[in-house]
């Protein structure tokens, strides 16, 4: 990464520091083969990548009216609840309002209308359309059934989600990515007292930002327990305020829990580290709100042909 801070250090702590670039993941802990989304069929595969749209009246979810959360069928991620369907007689499942965050507007081709998108992963959902004074939001989103999953109220989610915090976000994201049942991953900033920071602020230190990994997985195929083990054994939990050769408080080991479980079973980990000797700083935090950083970070080490230099593979447990 551009900014760092590298200090003189004793011989005895340099070699520390080097050790945790040694190591690799074993064969059993990680797949070779990055993970991504959910695989597509044709017909699914020519709308939600190629833009395409159904036939009217022809979806499965144009007519349905069931309670619960309408989800991106290549992710997974929550994008619609049921409260805010309304029937537009388009022809397409219609919403007047979107859970925060979740969907993209950008300009479509047509140089007229508004695409929409999946905020997690880009997935062509349709348009959106306002001032046709249908509800009170005045909003319409018209999205094809085929980009779309349910989950009934109750049910148990088709995807989880975990933010962890341990140095460098690339070389966190890059171990990640790998593991058995990530389905995707994301980089940046949390725990910070401004919106919407940009890389060079949190650098500053001043914003109190983390530099952390949103991690999306598939409980089907793997754990919360699991994945935050990993996330231990990929980083050293025991070093406070940098990790290896990246110095600043952006760089803070830290376990941001969406829900008491994940905080338990963090704490669980924690306890069974500190049985075994490590002197872990690890902080347990409650989730706020992830910033997306810059686009250049995302997937930094696939793209520039590397392996990262600060963090490797230690089992501890």
């Amino acid at each position: 990464m551009y900014i760092r801070i590298l200090f003189l250090l004793p011989v005895f702590f340099l070699a520390s520091l080097t050790g945790c670039t040694q190591g690799k993941v074993s064969p059993g802990e990680t797949n070779t083969k990055i993970m991504k989304y959910k695989e597509l069929t044709k017909e699914e595969e020519q709308v939600i990548v190629h833009k395409g749209t159904e036939r009217p009246f022809s979806g499965k979810y144009e007519n349905f009216n069931e309670t619960g959360t309408y989800v991106c069928k290549r992710c997974g991620a929550p994008l619609y609840r049921s409260t805010d369907k309304f029937d537009a007689h388009c022809g397409w499942p219609s919403f007047d309002d979107e859970i925060p965050g979740a969907v993209k507007r950008i300009p479509d081709a047509d140089g007229v209308r508004t695409e929409i998108q999946c905020a997690r992963c880009g997935a062509h959902l349709g348009h959106v359309f306002t001032g046709e004074e249908y509800t009170s939001k005045n909003t319409r989103h018209c999205v094809n059934s085929i980009s779309l999953d349910f989950i009934p109220a109750g049910s148990k989610a088709l995807t989880d989600t975990a933010i962890f915090a341990g140095g460098c976000f690339w070389g966190v994201e890059y171990y990640m990515k790998k593991m058995k049942g990530v389905i995707s991953t994301e980089v940046g900033y949390i725990g910070g007292k401004t919106d919407h920071p940009t890389y060079k602020e949190v650098c500053t230190g001043t914003t109190g930002h983390y530099e952390a990994t949103e991690v999306v997985f598939d409980p089907g195929q793997t754990t919360f327990e699991e994945v935050a083990k990993l996330f231990f054994e990929i980083h050293d939990p025991t070093q406070w305020n940098y990790q290896g050769p990246d110095w600043g408080e952006q760089y803070r080991s830290a376990i941001f829990y969406r829900n008491e479980e994940q905080k338990k079973i963090t704490e669980k980990l924690i306890r069974e580290l500190k049985e075994k000797g490590f002197h872990v700083v690890t902080e347990v935090r409650p989730a706020t709100t992830f910033w997306k950083a810059e686009n250049y970070h995302q997937e930094y080490y696939d793209h520039k042909g590397t392996t990262p230099y600060c963090h490797g593979y230690v089992k501890r447990f």
